[in-house]
This record gives structure tokens, C-alpha cells and sequence, in this order.
């Protein structure tokens, strides 16, 4: 159990003293707070033993303690902690008396007993519960699994139910009792039907929790099953609200339940198959074909506009991740997906606007983030995923919206970014492409030349060029920038022209000196 108040006092290294509040100690402390501000009420979230040492309270003053320890308990702070021989030889008795009418726990700190070690004490005690929690946990997972692979469904519900001391029911597709346990819960989950065809009403995963019948547990229902509509349902009714243990038994318990009704390997296989012939069609430009191939397996999704994504990953796992981070928004919002594995690559084809295609936008903007995030805090990724993403398209271009998402991929590898859509390339300023090495790399050697002339200390010229080209060739104009006459400027010109061996008179070689002088500056 969480770590209380009384637990704290017991503890023999704390030395801690009750003072106010004796009969409230079992409260459990969800974690130990120190603040010196006279109203720390705005930075609480109750279930906190407060620390001070009253460094900017008036703790001797009945009414201004009469308010602090008010403000406090409305807060739902469960105790507070007050350091002896720091600021006060001992705690002012007009504290202790606004605790006492409050019944607010007063625990008296001795100097010896740092605020770091009760905080230190009220987390080892959290962690210590949270690792007896995850323990039982794993447990009743090792025991789930035992039985699901021993006694089938039957003898999984039969541990289940034990795990949370109450009862499991398994239901079919249709709504029926496949199984119960124990065998009494029969007519109560049978009770539950219509709940359930609610429940498969909604994009699987789904969950609801209902009253049981007449009142007589608590019941949640979970749906089993990753395709468009549930497959099976699961309920399991308790007394109570289910603790951490219970938790990890029931979600253990719906995983290998989905693993046993899922369709089989064979079945997801074909569909596979079928959707990489209706793909191939597309891009052949024969959509009535592919409408032909694809049947009802896509619904409408081959009549909407839809977006084209590529995505390119060195690892099997990187694409395995994007894929269910797909098909399960897909699934939870009733869409058509069409996914292609191929290789290293994965095509999917996603009505557009739609839960698909902003999952993988996420996705890789998650990916984005972990690359941010440095190797030895975590971060990182071994698998280098890329995404390109076409514009909206239908059937009949399905081939230009290939095409659109494969330069977009090739233009995310070359900036190092997991994902580009192809609207963006067609938007915005050239400028962000000269951002490109081998551009930096030309830009460089084009202007060295000058760089080194104006580093000798004899000109300007790499500004003085800049000025007169952004003036468009405006003379008086450009002088007038830079602050010189113009016959300065129109020697200075010729000695740009001098340099590097070109005329100025050439568009082509106002527009290269142009674009350098962008690529080198970073604007």
C-alpha cells in the first residue's frame, strides 16, 4: 500500500513527532513538498505532506495561522511538517492550535532530520508499492499466458477472474456468451448483451464501464480485436474499482484474448496480396480494375480523395510501428487503409483528412523528437525512418501521387528530416533548399574568391555586391545603402568582375552570386 502518514512516523530514521492531528495518520501521502511561501495553495494537487520551516510565516500569529492551515486542508493537503531549530526553537503554539481545530496532521521535524530524507523516505515507499503492484502484475501475466495456452479461453477467464477476486465473461462477435467463470456468472453476463452491442457499435479498441445487473458489481467491457469492427468483447465485474495488479491482469488478460479471435496469419496475409495487386493497378492507371480487385475489402476509400505515403526505414521494426500506429487509428475511427509492405519500404494509401494519415504524421513527428533527444539520455534511433507524403489525389492519378510522395522522401533524406509533405515543396521560398550541402559547397567557391579580397582589409565587396544586387543594378541606390558615392560603388563592381572573372551584365551570373550570397549568409 501507498506510504501514510503513519508510516512515516514510525519510520526510525525520521524521529518524527505527532503534534496535531493524531487520529488522521492513516491518510496516504501521494508525495512529500516543500515550500516556504505564505500561500502555496496554487502550487498543490492534494494528497501532500507539506515541509516548512515558517522562513515567511507569521506563525505566531492565532489569525494569519488560523488562515494558512485553512487554505491548506481546502487544498486537501494531509499533513504538514514543520522544521524545528531553524527559524523557531520549537513549533509556535498558534500553529498548533489552527491544526488542531482543522485536524490537520502536525508533524513535528527536528533539525536533525533533513527535509531530504523524508522525501527520499516517501518515495522509496511509493516506488516500493508501485514494484509490489508491477510484480503482481507480471505475475498474473506469466499465469494468464499459462493458461491460455494450456486450457484455452475458458481457463484464462478462470484465472482472471481469480486474479481480480470477481468474475470474467468472454462474448462472440455477435454479441453471445462464449464463456464464463465462474459458472454462476453466466446469467449475469448474459445480462450485459445489450451493453455489449453498444459497445461493438464504437471503433475497437473500445471500453466502457457499466453498473453491473441489479446493481451488484462493478463491470467493465473492453473489445477485443485490431480489424474495423471488434471481434469479441471481454467483462469483467469486481466489487470494486480494480487496483494496479487488477489492471495489469485484465490488460494482459485482453491482449491474449485478442491474440486467440485475431485473424489468422494466412487470412492477413491474402488480403496483403490483394492489396498490392489493387496498388500495382492504380499505378498502372486502370482504377476500374483495381475497384474490381478490391471488391468491398476498402470500402469507398478507392472513390474519396486519398493521400499516397512512402516510407522508407533500414529496420523491419521502424515499419512495424508505423503500421500499427496506422491500422489502429484507422481501426478506431471506421477507416478503410490500404498498406503495402515492401521490403524495407511501406506504401499506404489513406483517405485523405482522415485518422491514417494524421497518425502517421504524428508518428514521425515523435520519431523527429527522439532523434532531438541525446544518445545518453535515451534518445536517439538506430532505424533511420523517412516519410514522404503525396498531395490529395483520386484513382485516376494514383501514379503522379506516387511519384509526389517519392520526391518528397527523397527530399526529407537530403534535409534529414523523417517527414515531408509534397504540398510543401510546392509552397513557401526557394531559399530553405539552399540549405543543401553541395549548394553551401558551390556558393562557397564561388564567392572565396572575395571573401579573401575583403579579408586582406583592401574593399568591400562581398557587401558592396550584395547592395547592388538587391538594389536590382540601381546605382545611387545601392551607394546610398553602403553609404559611398557611386563611382566607389562602380569600382568596386569592376573589381568583383575582375575577381572572378565574370561579367555582371550576364543575368545568369547575377542570379548564381545572388543565390551564393544567400546560401553562405544562413538567411
Amino acid at each position: 500500500m501507498p506510504p501514510t502518514l503513519a508510516s512515516l512516523v514510525h519510520h526510525s530514521a525520521l524521529k518524527l513527532t505527532v503534534r496535531a492531528g493524531e487520529d488522521r495518520l492513516d491518510v496516504p501521502v501521494r508525495w512529500a513538498h516543500v515550500s516556504e511561501l505564505a500561500d502555496p495553495v496554487p502550487y498543490m494537487e492534494g494528497g501532500e505532506l507539506l515541509l516548512i520551516t515558517a522562513l515567511k510565516l507569521d506563525a505566531e500569529n492565532p489569525e494569519a495561522m488560523r488562515k494558512y492551515v485553512k487554505r491548506l486542508v481546502g487544498a486537501g493537503v494531509v499533513g504538514l511538517g514543520f522544521a524545528v531549530g531553524v527559524n523557531y526553537d520549537e513549533i509556535p503554539e498558534a500553529l498548533v492550535e489552527a491544526a488542531q481545530h482543522e485536524g490537520l496532521p502536525l508533524l513535528e521535524v527536528p533539525r536533525r532530520t533533513p527535509f531530504l530524507a523524508i522525501s527520499k523516505a516517501v518515495s522509496a515507499a511509493i516506488a516500493a508499492d508501485q514494484y509490489r503492484a508491477v510484480t503482481a502484475g507480471f505475475a498474473a501475466q506469466r499465469e494468464l499466458t499459462r493458461q491460455a495456452l494450456n486450457a484455452g479461453p475458458e481457463g484464462l477467464l478462470a484465472a482472471l477472474a481469480a486474479q481480480v477476486d470477481g468474475w470474467a465473461a468472454l462474448y462472440d462477435a455477435s454479441g453471445a456468451v462464449v464463456a464464463t467463470a465462474p459458472e454462476w456468472a453466466g446469467r449475469r453476463a448474459a445480462r450485459l448483451t445489450a451493453e455489449v452491442e453498444r459497445l461493438r457499435e464504437r471503433p475497437a479498441p473500445a471500453s466502457s464501464v457499466v453498473g453491473g445487473p441489479d446493481n451488484e458489481d462493478r463491470v467493465e467491457l473492453h473489445s477485443l480485436g485490431t480489424g474495423r469492427r471488434p471481434r469479441a468483447a471481454l467483462a469483467v465485474g469486481t466489487a470494486s474499482a480494480l487496483g494496479t495488479a487488477e489492471r495489469y491482469a485484465v490488460h494482459s488478460a485482453i491482449a491474449l484474448l485478442t491474440l486467440t479471435t485475431e485473424r489468422s496469419r494466412s487470412l492477413h496475409a491474402a488480403e496483403q496480396r490483394v492489396g498490392a495487386a489493387v496498388l500495382r493497378m492504380l499505378l498502372a492507371g486502370q482504377p476500374d480494375h483495381a475497384r474490381g480487385v478490391a471488391g468491398d475489402l476498402y470500402g469507398g476509400l478507392l472513390d474519396a480523395p486519398f493521400r499516397m505515403i512512402v516510407a522508407d526505414a533500414g529496420g523491419g521494426e521502424v515499419l512495424a510501428g508505423l503500421t500499427e500506429a496506422v491500422e489502429s487509428a484507422a481501426a478506431r475511427a471506421g477507416e478503410a487503409v490500404l498498406l503495402v509492405p515492401e521490403g524495407e519500404r511501406l506504401v499506404v494509401l489513406a483517405a485523405d483528412g482522415g485518422a491514417a494519415v494524421a497518425a502517421c504524421v504524428e508518428y514521425a513527428a515523435a520519431r523527429e523528437a527522439a532523434r532531438a533527444v541525446p544518445a545518453e539520455q535515451g534518445g536517439g534511433e538506430d532505424d533511420e525512418l523517412v516519410v514522404g507524403l503525396s498531395a490529395p489525389s483520386g484513382p485516376i492519378a494514383a501514379a503522379a501521387a506516387y511519384k509526389q510522395a517519392e520526391q518528397a522522401l527523397s527530399v526529407a533524406r537530403r534535409r534529414g528530416r523523417v517527414l515531408v509533405e509534397h504540398d510543401q515543396l510546392a509552397s513557401g521560398s526557394v531559399l530553405p533548399l539552399l540549405a543543401d550541402d553541395a549548394v553551401k559547397a558551390f556558393a562557397d567557391g564561388l564567392l572565396r574568391a572575395l571573401y579573401e579580397h575583403d579579408a586582406t582589409g583592401r574593399g568591400d565587396l562581398v557587401a558592396s555586391l550584395r547592395a547592388w544586387l538587391s538594389r536590382h543594378g540601381q546605382w545611387d541606390a545601392a551607394a546610398a545603402d553602403l553609404g559611398v558615392h557611386r563611382h566607389t560603388l562602380r569600382y568596386r563592381m569592376r573589381r568583383v568582375e575582375e575577381i572572378l572573372g565574370r561579367s555582371l551584365d550576364d543575368p545568369d551570373v547575377r542570379m548564381e552570386l545572388w543565390l551564393a550570397l544567400k546560401a553562405t549568409s544562413g538567411e
